[in-house]
């Protein structure tokens, strides 16, 4: 059974620095790339980043380059999402996922940014 969940959320202030783990089990890195997703309020889910043991690292939103950054630990079958300089903007449910499509998705973490 495949099973991810995200971790790490809470609440920061505008500039801050954030890092989520997501931890999976039941698949592999090198079956499966891992993305960062997140949902905010009214607004459609989007996939931000992800990493695969094949293709590396992989942007999808534009508005967290150069502030949001993925990393993988394969021995702890963890996947990490660092985020600096957070804005209020930022303000959603983060979770990770399979990539793309989120096939298989845990549950998320709140992130919530004040200004």
């Amino acid at each position: 059974e495949v099973q991810l969940q995200a971790s790490g959320g809470g609440l920061v202030q505008a500039g801050g620095s954030l890092k989520l783990s997501c931890s999976a089990s039941g698949l592999t890195f090198d079956e499966y790339a891992i993305g960062w997703f997140r949902q905010a309020p009214g607004k459609e889910r989007e996939e931000l980043l992800c990493i695969s043991s094949s293709d590396g690292i992989r942007y999808y939103e534009d508005s967290v380059k150069g502030r949001f950054t993925i990393s993988s630990d394969n021995a702890k079958n963890t996947v990490y999402l660092q985020m600096n300089n957070l804005k209020p903007e930022d303000t959603a449910v983060y979770y990770c996922a399979t990539s793309p499509g989120g096939d298989y998705r845990g549950k998320g973490t709140q992130v919530t940014v004040s200004s």
